[in-house]
């Protein structure tokens, strides 16, 4: 049995309306896409239109959201009074286009306009009181804040204090009290009428211009369709509107730095889709704020000189390569100090890039199925860092109950960041897992991974996959379908990658095939032979040479029932599993000296079925791990019936190669003992193998063959001396029982050497 890395969600059970599946039959729909829809609670067909033929119709009045009217107001008096405006962003891809459309927005209106984003390690993200300063004596009369603002009490404050007007459109949490600003636009503004509350920054942003504007700009919706993908909102609403839309915008974008942008990696704008939005661009937008200035990613947006859009989208793409080879090292070292007893990993590191950490912690937190938090120590004794959760576990929250621990925190339920002394992080590690053990949290399930349908591999068509797309855009709230297969078979299962890392697949079933490829689950071919697999993944189409093909990118798999595994080969001999769920049983004593020491020490010699049975109670194993042939193959059965064992390892190493050299020929014999009459003495402590050489016997054979006459009587052997005895008793070899014993070796090592694995497993299981 193999668990799922994932916790899977299957879907429940729900009665479709009858209406609605005969308006999904006229559309031309397959079944399946109407059961995806009911799903996502599209259930009418006045929502299904409306859903899958969004209209620019669709959005809602700017001026629903709190404080718009005091905004626009307020703007354009700056811009009539010719007034220095600052436009103050983050420095994540939602801050980028945030800042790009508020700028290109008052410029349209002809206004005074300047840009900041702040430098993450400078002045941290929100609102900073120097630069505020900073503006403000350079001549700035008004800030409008992008993507953050309303946290930023003691900046704002400080601009009221100067006389400045700060306008805040923000998304973010509100917090129980909001700082002294103008304005605050705000979705969510709990005195607001708006509604739709999941804008994005870049949401919020256009609804200012559309204000200003009057009217709702279609050249701003690549940059709202760009921050909304990467911020990770929820793509359902008015969102899915606006990315559907900036999408559609993207194919013929007028926009030089997105075009090089585009061109940089290796996006082709009449293909791209949310996926190359998530992936391509959203990163290396993204890459730069983690790892320097995010200024000039705005100049990109807003140029209008191709030299300069192409050496800026070549320095963000330049970044991204840094940020990833980072993640890459950092995640590796990482992994190397997880602590699997501890509840959340915490794992901290002097001289770690404290923008990417976040990244490190979800890795990790994938990795391994539990929250984790990841902390650079810096050279100043603080420590800082960002932490990933699971559903089971409000990290927020549990963290809230030790805020003394740590000088700055902040986040949700499923993120957090927070810096604190690098000499509480023990204490901190003792806490959360008392924290957990006191809730009665249960970690083991893994992070939740939710099946949209369960699907059989003939059910799978290019024609399918393509129909999917009608839910596009896909994002938060309105994933990609993942689907579930029983397969009735995997075949050519081949490792793939640089460094042998992906798998590559095909799941089979009747006359059916479905081709697979599994990124980074190379280490595990040898999971996917057994029977009883499960696949979990999601549908895309493979194009080669114009062919286009069904094919399932894996996400987790999980295989039900008893697994075996086929450990025969002698590069297997070394290959340690230890674990308090392993038990090693060897039937001869001296074959433990092929395993490594650490190994050999926990294994356990056989000696009676009674004996192994006491050891199964005591230990209660998981896996089962033979080393070597018994003597009679019945034995296996015996054990194997005795525990359910989840896994079984067949090593079946054979250093005295009884299958392979048999018993001894007549004429071996006859050779052997025609040499022991000529020799007075033989030495067989230390010249067996100068004698197996001349006697064309090889020595393993040669060993039992001394072994049979000594117990035959026709030799003694005495302190590794073997000499022949005058007269012997004669004695056909097959009196002897280890002749007899010999014969049953050969017969039960050719059985479970020779036989194929599907076969030993029905035997052991009959």
């Amino acid at each position: 049995m193999k668990q799922s890395n994932y916790h899977w969600q299957l879907p429940e059970e729900q009665q479709i309306n009858e209406d609605f599946l005969q308006e999904i039959e006229k559309r031309g729909f397959s079944p399946l896409i109407g059961q995806l829809l009911w799903q996502r609670s599209i259930q009418t067909p006045e929502e299904m239109t409306s859903f899958l033929a969004p209209s620019l119709d669709q959005l809602h009045d700017p001026y629903l959201m709190h404080d718009m009217e005091r905004a626009v107001s307020r703007i354009q008096q700056a811009v009539i009074g010719n007034e220095q405006i600052l436009v103050y962003g983050d420095y994540d891809a939602d801050g980028i286009t945030s800042t790009t459309i508020m700028k290109e927005t008052l410029e349209l209106l002809g206004a005074e306009v300047d840009y900041f984003l702040p430098n993450r390690f400078i002045q941290g993200y929100g609102p900073n009181k120097a630069v505020y300063q900073e503006k403000i004596e350079a001549g700035v009369q008004l800030i409008i804040t992008v993507d953050n603002g309303v946290a930023g009490h003691e900046a704002l404050a400080y601009a009221k204090s100067q006389g400045v007007d700060v306008i805040v459109t923000d998304h973010h949490e509100l917090p129980a009290e909001l700082p002294e600003a103008y304005a605050i636009v705000h979705p969510r503004h709990p005195e607001g009428n708006y509604p739709f509350g999941d804008l994005a920054g870049v949401g919020v942003a256009y609804k200012v211009a559309t204000a200003l504007l009057e009217e709702a700009p279609a050249e701003f919706l690549d940059l709202v369709a760009i921050g909304t993908i990467a911020d990770l909102v929820s793509l359902t609403g008015e969102n899915r509107t606006l990315v559907t839309f900036g999408l559609a915008a993207m194919k013929q974008t007028e926009r030089l730095g997105l075009a090089a942008l585009f061109k940089e990696s290796g996006v082709n704008p009449e293909e791209v889709t949310e996926t190359s939005i998530g992936f391509s661009i959203g990163p290396r937008l993204n890459a730069i704020g983690r790892l320097d200035d995010p200024n000039p990613a705005v100049e990109l947006f807003s140029t209008f000189d191709e030299e300069v859009a192409a050496n800026l989208a070549a320095l963000l793409n330049q970044k991204n390569d840094e940020r990833k080879a980072i993640v890459e090292k950092i995640t590796a070292e990482a992994l190397a100090m997880v602590q699997p007893a501890n509840q959340v990993h915490l794992i901290a590191h002097e001289g770690w890039h404290e923008g990417v950490l976040g990244i490190v912690a979800g890795r990790i937190m994938n990795e391994t199925g539990k929250p984790t938090i990841v902390l650079t120590i810096k050279e100043d004794g603080s420590a800082k860092g960002s932490g990933r959760s699971v559903e089971a576990l409000n990290l927020y929250e549990m963290l809230s109950s030790m805020n003394d621990l740590f000088t700055h925190f902040g986040g949700h339920h499923a993120a957090v960041g927070l810096t604190m002394p690098a000499e509480n992080i023990a204490s901190l590690q003792e806490q959360m897992n008392d924290y957990i053990v006191a809730q009665a949290i249960d970690l083991t399930k893994g992070v939740p991974l939710k099946i949209d349908e369960v699907l059989s591999v003939e059910e799978v068509s290019v024609a399918f996959i393509q129909q999917l797309r009608v839910l596009a855009p896909f994002g938060t709230d309105n994933p990609l379908p993942t689907f579930l297969f029983q397969a009735g078979s995997v075949n050519q299962i081949k490792r793939i990658g640089s460094e042998q890392q992906h798998l590559k697949f095909s799941l089979t079933k009747d006359a059916a095939s479905l081709d697979a490829i599994a990124f980074g689950f190379g280490g595990q071919a040898q999971e996917l032979e057994n029977e009883g697999v499960k696949v979990v993944g999601e549908l895309s189409i493979n194009e080669w040479n114009g062919r286009k093909k069904p094919q399932l990118m894996v996400k987790d798999f999980a295989i039900e029932g008893l697994q075996l595994f086929d450990w025969r080969a002698k590069r297997f001999w070394q290959h340690p599993l230890i674990s308090d769920a392993s038990l090693y049983v060897v039937f001869a004593e001296k074959n433990k000296k092929i395993l490594q020491q650490q190994v050999a020490e926990q294994a356990v010699t056989f000696e009676s079925i009674e004996q192994i049975q006491q050891v199964i109670m005591d230990k209660q194993p998981k896996e089962l791990i033979f080393v070597d042939c018994p003597e009679t193959q019945d034995i296996l059965k015996e054990i194997t019936q005795l525990w359910d064992f989840s896994r079984i390892y067949l090593l079946f190493a054979t250093p005295d190669e009884a299958y392979l050299n048999g018993v001894g020929s007549r004429e071996q014999y006859a050779r052997l003992f025609k040499f022991i009459h000529q020799h007075k003495q033989v030495d067989v402590r230390y010249k067996i193998n100068s004698v197996a050489q001349f006697l064309k016997i090889p020595q393993n054979l040669l060993i039992f063959m001394i072994q049979v006459f000594f117990e035959l009587g026709f030799v003694t052997i005495e302190n590794g001396v073997l000499n022949k005895v005058e007269q012997p008793e004669n004695h056909p070899l097959t009196e002897s029982t280890l002749y007899q014993g010999r014969l049953k070796q050969i017969k039960s090592e050719e059985y479970l050497l020779l036989s194929d694995i599907p076969t030993i497993k029905n035997w052991l299981q009959s």
